[in-house]
C-alpha cells in the first residue's frame, strides 16, 4: 500500500506540473528550476529583483517620455484636427469630380445660383493663383431640360420656420415658399390654443433670454439634444409666447385665473336690487342668471377680451369652448382659403 500511495502522489504531482508548464506557456511567462541549495535560491531571488528593477525603471521612464509627447500632441491637436477636417473636405469634393479627356483637369456639374456664379469664378481665380496652377480655373454655364432643385436661403430667424415647412414638403423650383407666412400663422395658430398671459410670459422670458445670448458659446455647443431643440427654435418659441399673451388677453385668463383689468360690465348689485331676487327665490334657485334687459344691469361689452365676471358661471368652460371653437372654424377657413390663393399663384 505504500508503493501505490507514492506512485499516485507522483503521478498527480507530474500532471499538476504540465498544466502548470502549459499556463505558463500560455502567458509567456518564465520558469526558472527549482535550486536545491539555499544560497542558489537567494541568487536567483536577487538576480530576478534586479531585473524587476530594471524593467521598473525602464517602463517609468517611458511613461515620462510619452507624457512629454502627448503634452506637445495637446498643443498641436486643434491645429491637425482643422487640417484634417480641410483635406477630407477637399477630397469629398475632388472625389465628385471627373476626368476630362486628357485626364488632366477634372469637371464638375453643379447647380448653382445664378447671382452667386461671380462669387464662384473669383474663389476658382483665387483658388488658382493660389496654388500656383498653370491652368486656370472656369465656370461655363451648360443649358438643361431637368428642373432645378429648390434652394431657399434662410437666416437664424427663418431656418426654424423653414425647417417645420420642409418636414412636410419642400415646395418645387419657383414655386411659392409658405415659410414666411407660417412665421405668423403658425404661431398664432399656437396661441389659439394655449392662450393664457401668464405661461406665455414665461415661455416668452425664457425665449428672450436664448435670442440675447444666442453666440454663446455654452449655448451653442451643448451636447443636450432636447436642449439643442429648443435653441434653434428660440425665434419661434418668441413668438408663440407673444402670441399667447396677446390671445391670454383676449380669453382673460392669467395662470387659469381671470383677471380685473376693467369694471364688469354686468352689475350684480343692480339686478339684486331691481329684480325678483327676494329671499324666497334665492333660497329654490340656487343659480342665478342676470338679465341684460333689466336697466343698469349691463353695461355694454367688455372693452377688450372676456368679461371676467364668466369665471362665476357654471357654463363657463361651455360658454369658453363654444367660443374658442368658433373662432377657430373661422380662422382656419381663412387659412385654407389663403392656401387656395397661393395655390393659384402656383399654378400660374
Amino acid at each position: 500500500s505504500i508503493t501505490w500511495v507514492i506512485f499516485l502522489i507522483s503521478y498527480w504531482g507530474e500532471q499538476i506540473g504540465q498544466k502548470i508548464r502549459k499556463i505558463s506557456d500560455c502567458f509567456h511567462c518564465h520558469v526558472y528550476p527549482y535550486p536545491e541549495s539555499e544560497a542558489s535560491r537567494m541568487d536567483t531571488m536577487s538576480g530576478l529583483q534586479s531585473q524587476i528593477q530594471d524593467l521598473s525603471v525602464v517602463l517609468e521612464e517611458t511613461e515620462q517620455y510619452l507624457a512629454q509627447v502627448l503634452d506637445k500632441v495637446v498643443l498641436a491637436l486643434p491645429t491637425w484636427w482643422v487640417q484634417v477636417q480641410k483635406m477630407k473636405a477637399i477630397y469629398l469634393v475632388l472625389n465628385q469630380c471627373s476626368f476630362d479627356v486628357t485626364e488632366k483637369c477634372l469637371i464638375a456639374e453643379v447647380w448653382c445660383p445664378v447671382r452667386d456664379l461671380t462669387q464662384v469664378q473669383d474663389a476658382l481665380r483665387q483658388g488658382s493663383y493660389s496654388s500656383g496652377s498653370s491652368v486656370e480655373c472656369f465656370v461655363q454655364r451648360i443649358p438643361t431640360t431637368e428642373s432645378p432643385p429648390t434652394l431657399i436661403r434662410t437666416n437664424k430667424f427663418t431656418a426654424g420656420f423653414q425647417s417645420i415647412v420642409d418636414a412636410y414638403g419642400v415646395a418645387s423650383y419657383q414655386e411659392v415658399n409658405p415659410a414666411p407666412y407660417a412665421i405668423i400663422t403658425f404661431p398664432f395658430t399656437f396661441a389659439i390654443m394655449f392662450g393664457d398671459v401668464g405661461h406665455g410670459l414665461i415661455m416668452f422670458l425664457f425665449a428672450l433670454w436664448m435670442v440675447l445670448y444666442e453666440n454663446s458659446p455654452s449655448l451653442q455647443q451643448a451636447s443636450n439634444e432636447i436642449w439643442l431643440t429648443f435653441f434653434e427654435g428660440r425665434y419661434l418659441i418668441l413668438l408663440m409666447g407673444a402670441f399667447s399673451i396677446y390671445t391670454g388677453f383676449i380669453y382673460n385668463e392669467c395662470f387659469s385665473k381671470a383677471t380685473v383689468i376693467f369694471p364688469s360690465a354686468w352689475s350684480v348689485a343692480t339686478m339684486a336690487n331691481h329684480s325678483s331676487w327676494s329671499s324666497a327665490y334665492l333660497a329654490t334657485h340656487p343659480i342665478l342668471t342676470l338679465d341684460p334687459n333689466v336697466t343698469g344691469v349691463f353695461q355694454g361689452p367688455y372693452p377688450f377680451g372676456i368679461d371676467p365676471i364668466w369665471s362665476l358661471a357654471t357654463n363657463h368652460l361651455n360658454f369658453l369652448n363654444s367660443f374658442k371653437m368658433k373662432m377657430s372654424v373661422v380662422l382656419g377657413i381663412v387659412h385654407m382659403g389663403f392656401g387656395v390663393l397661393l395655390g393659384v399663384f402656383n399654378h400660374v
